[in-house]
């Protein structure tokens, strides 16, 4: 059982290459970013479980006494191997009292936090009272997995607080990681996270935050990426927000309408998948300079095909035409019509330069983060690995 504080985090993701050509059986390459959600849990003696989300300001806690009795009400259908059912969700909301039709992000991380505990209690023993606090460098709704993240933190959190697995840290320390099959039972359960709070996910993003580095996705096998580089890149959220539910109906329209055309498309972006995974793997074996004009030119190809399904934006041409006049290569990520995208930073390119690009995107009212690609999946910190702003959030709560 849990008898200090833990503190761990997992990682966000971003789509490299194969966005809506993956609901089409082709492959998608999903990377995990260096922007993280961090969680931790305390032991607490005051007969409380207390969940505090300092990003979307909500903080809320019940007695154990209380969700002992929501846990005997529908125990026998709290499985690992089941979908949460639509009469548990109606009964957590009422327990949580959210009456609204559609619930608001903050209702659905309450419920996603009130599944998984209920869930994970019924099958490995009682959680004890406990404080856990969430705090996210990702933003919400940006399509850059922080549900995803939260769910995984989540799952390990409460796992390593039942005694379920392990805690791998030791003393001399400042970072560790779950063994496989463990890592694989934390996946699990964060799968049926994400389900309370996307309905129908395809399993990409908690897998990317569980397992990190790079992940090829197709045909619903996930399969990892041995060796991974880490190339740097400067992330840009839009701000425009959008419905991925229609941009993947207009995708599918335009293949009915257009076979002949659209498939050979989706067919193109499926080997810039390939190549981009060859590229990849080979910077990896072997780091050179050589690989970025190649992966650059595979942005630059893969931004105009996804513009030719239909799924670009002006937003998105606004920011691969300012970052084009800086020398370097963008191309939206996720869904479209919005959202995000990732420019490509080489090794050697000037920080000055990239500062001049952060200002031209931010004056458009964008977004941006630098960051990089390749980072490790959940994992447990030490105190003092943990930058100055996380430390400062969890000794403000």
């Amino acid at each position: 059982m849990l008898a200090k504080p833990l503190t761990l985090s997992a990682p966000g993701k971003a789509i490299l290459h194969g966005e809506h050509a993956v609901v089409h059986g082709k492959a998608a390459l999903a990377v995990a970013l260096n922007l993280r959600t961090f969680l931790q849990i305390r032991p607490s003696n005051n007969g409380k479980v207390l969940i505090c989300l300092p990003n979307i300001g909500t903080s809320l806690n019940w007695e154990t006494a209380r969700l002992r009795t929501l846990l005997t009400a529908f125990s026998a259908g709290l499985d690992e191997s089941k979908s949460p059912s639509p009469e548990q969700m109606d009964a957590l909301k009422e327990f949580a009292g959210i009456t609204t039709g559609l619930p608001a992000p903050e209702s659905l991380a309450i419920l996603a936090f009130l599944y998984l505990y209920l869930s994970i209690s019924a099958n490995y023993g009682q959680i004890p009272s406990v404080e856990i606090v969430v705090w996210s460098e990702l933003p919400t709704g940006a399509g850059l997995g922080s549900s995803a993240a939260y769910s995984v933190c989540l799952a390990a959190a409460l796992l390593t607080a039942c005694g379920a697995i392990g805690c791998p840290l030791e003393e001399e320390k400042s970072v560790a990681r779950w063994p496989e099959e463990e890592l694989d039972l934390i996946n699990r359960w964060a799968f049926r996270g994400e389900q309370v709070i996307h309905g129908k996910p395809s399993g990409v993003d908690n897998s990317v935050a569980t397992w990190g580095g790079v992940l090829r996705f197709q045909s619903g096998k996930i399969t990892l990426l041995k060796r991974v580089p880490t190339p740097r890149i400067l992330l840009t959220n839009t701000k425009v927000s959008r419905s991925t539910k229609i941009l993947v109906a207009g995708v599918k329209d335009k293949i009915r309408k257009f076979p002949a055309i659209m498939n050979p498309v989706l067919a193109s972006i499926d080997a810039i998948s390939h190549e981009c995974e060859r590229v990849l793997e080979a910077m990896a074996e072997s780091p050179s300079q050589e690989h970025y004009p190649v992966l650059e030119e595979l942005f630059d190809i893969n931004q105009h095909h996804l513009n030719v399904i239909g799924v670009g934006h002006s937003s998105l041409d606004s920011v691969c035409r300012v970052t084009a006049t800086h020398g370097l290569h963008s191309k939206l990520t996720g869904a479209g019509g919005g959202g995000c995208a990732i420019t490509l930073l080489r090794p050697d390119t000037d920080p000055l330069m990239v500062e001049s690009a952060r200002r031209d995107l931010s004056a458009c009212g964008f977004e941006c983060l630098e960051t990089s690609i390749g980072a490790p999946g959940i994992c447990l910190h030490s105190l003092s690995s943990l930058k100055a702003e996380v430390l400062h959030v969890f000794n403000e709560v």
